[in-house]
């Protein structure tokens, strides 16, 4: 059986001490080890570790110390978070050569702060270059709701280990759409913050101008309490641009009261399948968005973003190119090549392009609150999949998968991925973005919490 409680009852539980953090823990352990032969989540675990964490948790509370707000919540991150003691793989071979990490990345530190318990690291498509974690070196991740099909990427350990139950908590990031897209397929919940809010301090980059880090979670309320665990300014990260904390969860319960809430049409419609599209109406229609709206150059931005990653990504690994590329993945070192062989003059096009492109959606934001799109164009196809239908369309599938995602987050807008259910996916989950202006992770929250307060985004249990 899957975990009984999801990630703000665990919390409450412990706190209470209906549950103890030793008990939630080993349920968690022994849901990995029934499932990850199935799903193959997981490429490490520190279970010893995480039961002195958990025991720790036990005796604070014995003493009637005060507890953090995630006490006994167990969790796990995707293999680009440094783990102190242990080697970042990001997902490749090449790594596996490097030293162990001397501290915990940032994150994962004030998650285990706020009394989280560290059980494991997660598999990832290599440096975070892709949307399905196919990965050749530590095999692909499967979904848990239909075994032999993908589970997205470049995150997708870190959705299928929420969806399959075995945590109710996961870290990963997202550049291109990797939070977002392992929870459309996965149906989780997840978080792709506003650029610069969290601190990637510690963790292995790919496109430093795009990268962001956030949380999967099983429920909605869950995911604002840990995204508000992870809040504050790093003065050490040149790339955190937060000056201060501004929690969420207090404010959840205001749902969409009094917000203008939007549907994205024209290019998000084009681009979304029947059940994509299904679930963007369902979504609409709960939260009471009748306006259709026009994103700006959507697909100019796309490609701006493929510009940026192809040449920040082979300009970081060139050296290991050139010394090491036949360790690398089959399905991302072509990339890697070709972007660090692209002409400086695109790239600064692009950036051009993206200064531009940033104040129109600004200006957009002035008119809304949240703007609804589908998450992914299809739900999630079988693993090796080469091409995909997309309303009558035949496109490559993994790079078309990211083709709702790229152009958000070459914006930096926060966007919360709801979890739904359309009857056009045949038994399978497709998620929403729901979309808000830069530093709004409220709003987009708020958005998320009515959702699932009415029903239409929710978890379900994977039948593993």
């Amino acid at each position: 059986m899957a975990m009984t409680l999801n990630l703000s009852q665990t919390a409450q539980a412990v706190a209470s001490g209906q549950r103890s953090a030793a008990e939630v823990l080993q349920a968690c352990i022994a849901r990995i080890e029934s499932t990850d032969a199935r799903i193959n989540a997981f490429t490490g675990t520190r279970f010893e570790a995480a039961r002195a964490q958990a025991a720790r948790v036990d005796a604070q509370r014995a003493r009637g110390e005060p507890l953090g707000p995630l006490a006994g919540v167990p969790f796990a991150v995707k293999n680009l978070f440094d783990i102190a003691g242990e080697v970042t793989l990001a997902g490749s071979r090449v790594n596996r050569a490097n030293p162990p990490a001397t501290a915990d990345a940032v994150l994962v530190q004030r998650l285990q702060d706020s009394g989280a318990v560290l059980v494991g690291s997660l598999n990832m498509d290599e440096y975070a270059y892709g949307f399905t974690t196919e990965n050749t070196h530590y095999g692909p991740t499967h979904n848990p709701h239909r075994p032999g099909h993908v589970a997205g990427g470049s995150s997708g350990g870190s959705g299928a280990a929420v969806a399959a139950g075995q945590v109710p908590l996961t870290l990963g990031s997202d550049t291109n759409g990797s939070i977002r897209v392992p929870s459309s397929f996965c149906g989780v919940w997840g978080l792709k913050p506003t650029f610069g809010r969290l601190s990637r301090r510690g963790t292995y980059p790919f496109v430093a101008s795009i990268d962001h880090l956030g949380p999967f979670a099983d429920d909605v309320d869950g995911l604002a309490l840990a995204y508000d665990a992870m809040q504050g300014p790093d003065p050490l990260d040149p790339g955190c641009f937060a000056t201060s904390a501004q929690p969420v969860r207090g404010l959840l319960g205001l749902g969409v009261q009094g917000l203008r809430v939007g549907r994205l049409g024209g290019y998000f419609d084009e681009h979304a399948g029947a059940a994509a599209r299904e679930a963007a109406a369902l979504a609409a229609a709960s939260l009471g968005a009748s306006a259709t709206v026009e994103w700006p150059d959507a697909a100019q931005a796309r490609a701006a973003a493929f510009i940026t990653s192809a040449s920040e990504g082979g300009a970081l690994h060139l050296q290991r190119l050139r010394t090491q590329a036949g360790d690398f993945e089959p399905l991302s070192v072509d990339r890697f090549i070709s972007g660090a062989l692209q002409p400086a003059a695109w790239y600064v096009r692009a950036q051009r392009f993206r200064r531009a492109y940033r104040d129109k959606v600004d200006a957009l934001f002035r008119d809304w609150d949240v703007l609804i799109a589908p998450a992914t164009p299809v739900a999630a196809p079988a693993i090796g999949t080469e091409w995909v239908d997309i309303n009558g369309q035949r496109f490559p599938c993994r790079p078309s998968i990211g083709l709702l995602t790229q152009p958000i987050s070459f914006a930096g807008c926060p966007v919360v991925a709801a979890p739904l259910w359309p009857e056009a996916a045949a038994g399978l989950p497709i998620g929403v973005q729901l979309i808000a202006a830069p530093w709004r992770e409220d709003l987009a929250l708020r958005a998320g919490w009515a959702l699932a307060r009415n029903g239409v985004a929710k978890v379900r249990e994977a039948m593993l």
